[in-house]
């Protein structure tokens, strides 16, 4: 297998070749913008801002040696995106589902890979916990959200643990300049179901640009939906509220400090009974969060800007009230305290030359601290758990207008790891001409043997619940991921394209599975996390943008993929085992489309294209368990806009549109109180049709 991907980095070069017919002289500096026809082009496609996360500096998103895919507020309005969870699935390789049909908790998937390996970040800082993961997608609003960047691959060396599949960083928006915002959107699906947000925006910023402050709040208010009629709920009951700041002081021409928070209080449900306590209903899983969390950063920098320094503290606080219980169990009833801590410092110098050619030096050391503690009396179940790690990273990047070359390191020790761990990465971009642009990386990752986000889940299955343990002889999982692109951009008079093809090949030892255990204490399914021998996931992402100018812009991305365990896995006694992952389409993907045919009105239609794939279902309201082999889904969208100038300063939207045009959603839904609420897949949403106005000074 490893010769085959071998393989395809030969051809992905020997197909760059084709395409570099120009000599080295005509080569036109990448980064800077032919003022006649690349100017638009840019900006249309929205391909030349400044990126982070690839290498935790500021970087033009063309310039950087790492695939940086953004998901920007343009798209966040096209799509109707309420919450993080409703966005992240327009870009190639992620996915996002539902794994419970009672609480809704959703799930990231990159390149084929679960939730666990994914590492997810607050501007920059890793402080989105087990617990966070387990509803966090859908708990971040985007209207707090100034965009949002993704690394597909290993992120170990620059992140630590879990950034195996990629990394996921969540940028909260900043003051720039005096205005304010209120909008709402009331969505309509089911039998007169709604789904009302309401999101309150201000920024304020003083004359002299030294001091800054965003405000942002947001409401959530959504009803419970039964598709199939039996009484319990396939769409969970949601309401929530979000309130936070943003905020910055120049303390001199040449240093900041900035200041963020947020609070997030939530209440979700699902089963039956919705209107009674969950002890007097046949399912129910409810839970009640409370999240607390902020940042202050220090930035400083020298006066030719080649020294740049920061220094950084994040904490988030969650506690959780839960109930996950069936056939009325009075006992059921749960609480969850969760805090994470996380401080740092960064170097960064940037030298005019070093050994070869100009360079970027970054160093820096990072401190993480979660402390978890999960108690469920009723079942026995107290997990307790404290992990602490401590790790410093270094890279060099050599960059010319043409090439870059970047190095580098990352250890870590992990308190629940008896060795220290060395995670290295290398990334190289070589511009063959103004249109072509080649890269390559290899990168390490790792899991340590902890508690992940769907340990913190109890699901409802067949009268009873599902109950996650690890097992205390857990070895840490170790990944090897190889990347190769080519990115290739092109002018046809007015029309600006670009095309990304981008192969992946990941390699994973030891790599953690769930396995059926027997328990006698109770008649509760119990799973325990061990040790597999390893897997490997592999495919191709196809990613196309194309402009007209500003009138008419298309993204559309397409994933084609295989995840296989070495060994066959057994995940059910009544079952064969399998080497196929489960939940792992072949092939998926998405479009996103944006007319604008008059200056104030736009058009945007969006879909998105999950593959077939198999699904676990456990016995219950079936008489045994089985894999299921899914159909195929397409979730289409539509929405109109239209801009209104009330006065010289305030502005007016209309908006209207329907998501999941064609009411794609899972028909073979189990029925009454012993369904198997993980058994769910498809759109996490019915067809919606919503109504919004906005306003803004």
């Amino acid at each position: 297998m490893k010769t085959k991907f071998i393989g395809f980095f030969i051809l992905i070069f020997h197909i760059t070749t084709l395409f570099s017919q120009t000599k080295s002289s005509d080569v036109h500096i990448i980064g800077h913008i032919d003022q006649q026809t690349g100017e638009h082009t840019l900006q249309a496609l929205d391909l030349s801002g400044i990126v982070v996360t690839g290498s935790r500096n500021e970087v033009n998103r063309r310039e950087s040696s790492t695939i940086v895919g953004v998901l920007s507020t343009r798209l966040f309005e096209t799509s109707g995106a309420v919450c993080v969870a409703d966005v992240l699935g327009f870009q190639p390789g992620l996915r996002v589902e539902n794994t419970c049909n009672n609480c809704g908790a959703p799930e990231l998937r990159i390149n084929g890979l679960s939730g666990q390996y994914s590492q997810i970040l607050i501007d920059g800082r890793p402080i989105f916990s087990s617990l966070a993961s387990v509803y966090g997608l859908e708990q971040f609003p985007t209207g707090m959200i100034e965009r949002i960047e993704v690394v597909r691959g290993g992120g170990s060396a620059l992140y630590g643990s879990n950034a195996i599949a990629g990394v996921v960083n969540i940028i909260t928006k900043e003051p720039l300049q005096n205005s304010i915002s209120l909008s709402n959107t009331t969505g309509i699906f089911g039998k007169g179901k709604t789904d009302v947000n309401t999101v309150l925006n201000a920024s304020f910023v003083t004359d002299d640009f030294k001091t800054g402050v965003y405000l942002f709040g947001t409401a959530n208010n959504r009803d419970a939906y039964d598709r199939n009629n039996d009484g319990f709920s396939d769409v969970h009951k949601l309401r929530s509220e979000t309130l936070g700041f943003s905020a910055y002081y120049n303390l001199t021409n040449r240093s900041k400090l900035t200041l963020d928070y947020h609070r997030i209080n939530e209440f979700r449900r699902g089963g039956n009974h919705l209107d009674r306590p969950p002890h007097e209903a046949n399912i129910a899983e409810q839970a009640i969060h409370q999240i607390n969390g902020g940042g202050l950063k220090y930035n400083l920098f020298s006066k030719d800007y080649k020294h740049r320094f920061n220094i950084y503290t994040s904490m988030q606080k969650i506690n959780r009230e839960s109930y996950y219980g069936t056939d009325q169990d009075l006992d059921a009833y749960g609480f969850t305290r969760d805090l994470t801590f996380v401080a740092g410092s960064q170097y960064t110098y940037s030298m005019d030359i070093f050994w070869f050619m100009p360079a970027d030096f970054t160093g820096g050391i990072e401190y993480i601290d979660s402390d978890l503690d999960d108690q469920m009396p009723a079942y026995d179940r107290h997990l307790k758990q404290r992990a602490k790690s401590f790790g410093g990273y270094v890279q060099n990047e050599w960059k010319t207008e043409r090439f870059s070359l970047s190095v580098g390191a990352r250890l870590d020790k992990h308190n629940l790891m008896k060795n220290a761990v060395f995670s290295p990465r290398i990334n190289t971009r070589y511009a063959l001409n103004k249109n072509v642009t080649f890269r390559a990386s290899y990168s390490s990752g790792y899991r340590a043997p902890q508690i992940f986000d769907e340990d913190l889940h109890v699901a409802a299955v067949g009268g009873e619940v599902l109950l996650i343990s690890v097992d205390p002889n857990l070895k840490p999982e170790y990944s090897n991921s190889f990347n190769a692109s080519i990115d290739w951009n092109k002018q046809f008079g007015g029309v600006a394209t670009n095309l990304l093809v981008e192969g992946f090949y990941t390699d994973l030892k030891d790599v953690f599975v769930l396995e059926e255990i027997e328990n006698t204490a109770d008649h509760n399914l119990h799973f325990m996390r061990t040790n597999a021998e390893g897997a490997v996931v592999q495919g191709i992402n196809f990613d196309l943008n194309v402009g007209i100018t500003f009138k008419l812009l298309a993204n559309a991305g397409f994933t084609l993929q295989r995840s296989r365990y070495k060994a066959p896995h057994e995940w059910s006694e009544d079952v064969d085992p399998v080497k196929q992952m489960l939940r792992a389409p072949n092939h998926y993907g998405y479009v996103a489309l944006n007319y604008t045919p008059m200056k104030d009105f736009t058009i945007s239609a969006t879909g998105n294209y999950t593959g077939s794939m198999l699904v676990p279902h456990f016995a219950g309201y079936i008489d045994e368990d089985e894999l299921k082999k899914t159909p195929s889904f397409f979730e289409a969208g539509l929405r109109l806009a239209y801009n209104f100038q009330l006065s010289k300063m305030l502005k007016m939207e209309v908006n209207a549109g329907v998501k999941n045009m064609f009411d794609q959603f899972q028909k073979d839904i189990d029925q009454g109180a012993f369904r198997d609420s993980e058994y769910i897949y498809g759109p996490r949403m019915p067809r919606t049709i919503y109504f919004g106005v906005k306003f803004a000074i």
